[in-house]
């Protein structure tokens, strides 16, 4: 049975709406992640701490992908939700090609950049040779990863989640078999695990070009592109959030990589390597359930139906509750083995990165409410409150946490922080969703 954006939504045709989408950014997660499993196992502890140290600056131009797709599904879906198909098309047609020239301007500033920021970082010798390598290969398929940040917000504003569910799931595989077949097969390193992510990022981001290039049956359908200003700083203002929480993200993982280089050297990033590893895969689960309730929202916020925003917004509160109690069950009891998949061959690094995991499982209670609740901002077209929750909730909070807890604690005052700091979003976030109740009538 077909779900429309115009359907009324209980708890269970929402999980059904939304589990392409859950589905869709855990197995992006999953796949992500095979590149340090195979990295960390067959090539080695440096190798493995240079990719995820280098991995934070890659992430920065991607996140242009999420702020276009994000923002203009909002403004799309609204569109929609008003009748205005047309203008939606447009819109639609116009932000892929924005899209690809900034992929392509990034790629290069990128590979022109990454010597100098690994440096930065704190890599020398064998870590910034390898740091520069994986990155250049990497950044090759920018504009394609681009394109499947976008589309995965545009297939279902589109009513196609399943279809984007299985062009990332012919993407993820395509990353584990080249993995096996460059790193384990061949012996080619990092240069084998950038390859085969750039190559799955070419999956991803084509594939769904090619089908809506073709006659299709979805809500959006390519026209000829013409320059609206309006529209493109709509979806910017829109997905500001998304490109501040991504962008933020990756500056702070930046900083918290500095000071492990500082307090325990290699071993401490190749720590947070793992639980952030993990980490992409729990978050996934908040993230796209966010995603994939927001052209819902914004349908409706359009349609003008306060009863179902409101019926939409208590539901998806006891819904990432819910998650939230699971996943800390689920980190805690499987800490060590989750850490060993990773590490087991250095007893130490074990030791640090199973006390780091049982302590970081704690900010799982609280991550969700504030990443649900910047999303649900951007779904009502208010950029301005999902990117401030966004912005104090990945850069100020975090960055404030990392830098003076472990002046108290020491290497554990680094886990401590992200706990600390999703905790004081969550707050925040609860205090926004309170006071804009009657602005937006849910």
């Amino acid at each position: 049975m077909t779900i429309r954006l115009s359907d009324h939504f209980g708890y269970r045709r929402l999980l059904r709406f939304t589990l392409p989408s859950i589905a869709m950014m855990i197995f992006t997660s999953i796949y992500g992640v095979v590149d340090g499993l195979f990295v960390s196992n067959f090539v080695g502890k440096t190798p493995f701490a240079a990719v995820n140290l280098i991995m934070p600056f890659l992430m920065v131009p991607g996140a242009l992908g999420f702020m276009f797709g994000s923002g203009g599904c909002a403004l799309i879906a609204r569109m929609l939700g008003e009748g205005r198909r047309e203008k939606a098309n447009q819109t639609f047609s116009l932000l892929i090609a924005v899209t690809l020239v900034c992929g392509v301007v990034l790629a290069a500033l990128g590979i022109a950049l990454l010597r100098p920021i690994a440096a930065l970082l704190g890599a020398q010798g064998e870590l910034l040779e390898l740091c520069v390598l994986y990155g250049r290969v990497n950044l090759l398929a920018l504009p394609a990863l681009m394109l499947q940040y976008e589309f995965q917000s545009f297939m279902i504003a589109a009513e196609k989640p399943n279809l984007g569910l299985m062009v990332t799931v012919a993407s993820g595989v395509t990353n584990m078999a080249l993995d096996a077949l460059f790193i384990a097969g061949f012996g080619w390193g990092v240069v084998g695990a950038a390859a085969a992510t750039a190559m799955s990022q070419a999956v991803g981001g084509i594939v769904p070009l090619v089908y809506f290039a073709r006659k299709n049956d979805s809500l959006l359908h390519p026209t000829r592109p013409a320059f609206d200003t309006r529209a493109l700083v709509r979806t910017c203002a829109n997905g500001s959030s998304e490109l501040m929480s991504n962008v933020s993200m990756s500056l702070v993982s930046m900083l918290y990589n500095a000071q492990l280089m500082r307090y325990a050297g290699e071993d401490g990033v190749a720590a947070y390597g793992v639980l952030m590893y993990v980490n992409l895969i729990f978050l996934a689960t908040f993230i796209g359930y966010a995603n994939g309730s927001a052209p819902v929202v914004s349908f409706h916020f359009g349609a003008g139906h306060g009863d179902e925003l409101r019926s939409l917004r208590k539901k998806s509160l006891v819904i990432i509750a819910a998650f939230s109690l699971g996943m800390l069950a689920f980190s805690e009891l499987l800490a060590r083995p989750l850490a060993a998949i990773f590490v087991s061959y250095d007893a130490a690094l074990m030791a640090l990165t199973v006390r780091a995991f049982r302590i970081y499982a704690l900010s799982f209670l609280f991550a969700g409410t504030a990443i649900y609740g910047s999303s649900f901002f951007t779904a009502l077209n208010d950029g301005l409150t999902s990117a401030l929750i966004s912005f104090v909730r990945t850069l100020l909070f975090q960055t404030a946490a990392v830098l003076l807890l472990p002046l108290l604690l020491g290497i554990d005052g680094v886990w401590w922080s992200i706990v600390a700091a999703e905790a004081a979003a969550a707050l925040m976030t609860a205090a926004f969703m309170k006071g804009k109740q009657k602005q937006y009538g849910y």
